[in-house]
């Protein structure tokens, strides 16, 4: 609790220096003039803390200095991706996230400056500053339709937080639901709020389902103001990435579709969105557009993955591996994301192109946190699990995008056989979407988040690309059931929550318990 205490003013200070967002940007400007209260007494007003929370979700805010490998929801996709066998880190380079990538970081809990303790005081600073708005439901003032914009964004944030908290800190859903996750706030916080214990992990999803279900609701019928805020459909689109987790594959098809319908975006072809830097491509729900004074230069996500601006992602090449970029065909449009032929791939895997600055000399480059394309992906995923007659509606969702990436693909298979690893085949038309999802959301949504809930091993090879010193060779990577990806709790909540008791409650720091 005493992360969230510290920081709830810092961040309620932050939003207050955003005010109202234009079409264009989030533009920033003083607000010193405005109590904390004016600013949650209607809803035009309202806005400025919101923007505030958002700002923080691409900003290197990180209060430990840390920021390098801390600039919100894009770092944190980041760092899952390369606890995956997909995209490979083929050196440590100046060390950030190089640590997530060979799964170091859990001994480091005590320590205020490493991922633990960034990742969950980013996601309860968002509560914390999600529950003031949300408290101000029935006393904001504005046009209905205004407000509920406003509130309806704050439950969709704090679903979102609370989503990203439970799939850090604990394992994942299903078969897990009685095991203990993360303390849940539904109410401000203030200097004397006691702190509350771990919840379960059923009682984090029902409260995570319950808020983004309030946010759909309220949402419906707004007109989203800028592309950062988290609209109608987006909201649908982050209820389908939880319905998936818990294997609600109906719910997932629903919403997923739903979201499709809503946002109006389409699928484009790879090349009408080269270098995925875009905020406003016609396939992009929800991002954030970076302009010139918001940049935060090193500490940004293009720094780390574009090798040609002679930053962190030239010295720690950020790579597919070789056996996933097998298996597309040479007509497949996306194998323009990788060079098999650059020379600085040495003996690893092919160098990504894939995310690229918009602008190296202004450090410019939108962030992409979700695209029409995942929707599609996510649909298919949940009619092939549904079975019989749906098994040709995943299909035809699949070739919804499929036909946009190779002219040649097709597919008729059928089923729901997976392997035990990830590299082992089964031929099932499930495997091929789950491929698909692998490849078309490389270096975007975070793959150890998918093979936690599809509760698959993996193991990386030098034949894929990775180097040595990143195989995790005598690690567990083969047990879905093990506590190597599910994050220590930081010793400053242990310290400053009397409800929660670091011998007890703290997550295992080895493997297993």
């Amino acid at each position: 609790m005493k992360a969230i205490l510290k920081y709830m003013f810092v961040g309620l200070l932050s939003c207050g220096m955003l005010t109202a967002c234009t079409e264009a940007s989030l533009e920033t400007a003083p607000t010193d003039s405005m109590s904390g209260t004016g600013l949650l007494g209607n809803a035009s007003a309202a806005l400025v803390p919101l923007n505030g929370i958002y700002r923080s979700m691409y900003s290197a805010w990180s209060p430990t200095g840390n920021t390098h490998q801390c600039f919100g929801i894009s770092a944190y996709n980041l760092m899952a991706d390369v606890m995956g066998e997909d995209l490979i880190m083929n050196d440590a380079g100046s060390g950030w996230f190089w640590y997530d990538c060979i799964y170091n970081v859990k001994p480091r809990y005590t320590a205020t400056n490493w991922r633990s303790y960034d990742l969950w005081n980013a996601y309860y600073t968002w509560v914390s500053n999600a529950n003031y708005i949300i408290s101000a439901e029935e006393t904001m003032t504005g046009e209905k339709a205004e407000v509920n914009y406003v509130i309806g964004q704050a439950y969709a944030i704090r679903a979102y937080s609370y989503f990203m908290l439970a799939q850090s800190f604990a394992r994942t859903y299903k078969g897990h639901e009685t095991e203990p996750c993360c303390p849940i706030y539904t109410e401000p916080t203030v200097a004397g709020t006691q702190g509350q214990p771990r919840a379960t992990v059923q009682a984090v999803y029902d409260q995570i389902t319950s808020d983004i279900n309030k946010a759909v609701e309220l949402l419906e019928g707004t007109s989203r103001k800028h592309i950062s805020h988290i609209s109608y459909a987006v909201a649908l689109g982050i209820k389908a990435r939880i319905a998936l987790v818990m294997e609600d594959w109906a719910t997932a098809k629903a919403a997923a579709h739903a979201a499709i319908d809503a946002s109006g975006c389409t699928v484009l072809p790879v090349a009408s969105f080269a270098g995925v830097n875009d905020a406003d491509a016609k396939n992009v729900m929800w991002g954030a557009e970076i302009i010139a004074d918001q940049s935060s230069m090193y500490a940004g996500f293009f720094t780390h993955m574009d090798a040609d601006c002679g930053k962190y992602g030239a010295s720690a090449l950020k790579q597919i591996n070789k056996q996933l970029y097998a298996k597309m065909n040479a007509t497949d449009a996306r194998t323009a994301w990788w060079d098999p032929a650059n020379k600085e791939n040495k003996n690893g895997g092919y160098q990504q192109e894939k995310f690229k600055f918009a602008d190296i000399q202004t450090w410019l480059g939108d962030y992409i946190w979700m695209r029409v394309e995942e929707m599609y992906l996510t649909a298919a995923e949940a009619e092939c699990r549904l079975g019989g007659a749906e098994e040709a509606n995943a299909i035809k969702d699949l070739m919804a995008v499929m036909s946009q990436r190779d002219p040649q693909y097709k597919c008729t298979k059928t089923g729901t056989a997976m392997g035990a690893l990830t590299s082992d085949e089964t031929g099932s038309l499930l495997e091929e979407i789950i491929t698909q999802r692998r490849i078309e959301l490389w270096g975007e949504f975070g793959r150890i988040y998918d093979i936690r809930r599809l509760k698959q091993g993996f193991r990386r090879t030098t034949a894929m690309g990775w180097p040595t010193d990143a195989l995790l060779a005598n690690r567990p990577t083969n047990d879905p059931e093990c506590y190597m990806w599910v994050l220590t709790i930081p010793q400053s909540e242990f310290d400053g929550n009397i409800n929660m008791d670091g011998a007890t409650d703290q997550n295992p720091v080895n493997d297993y318990k």
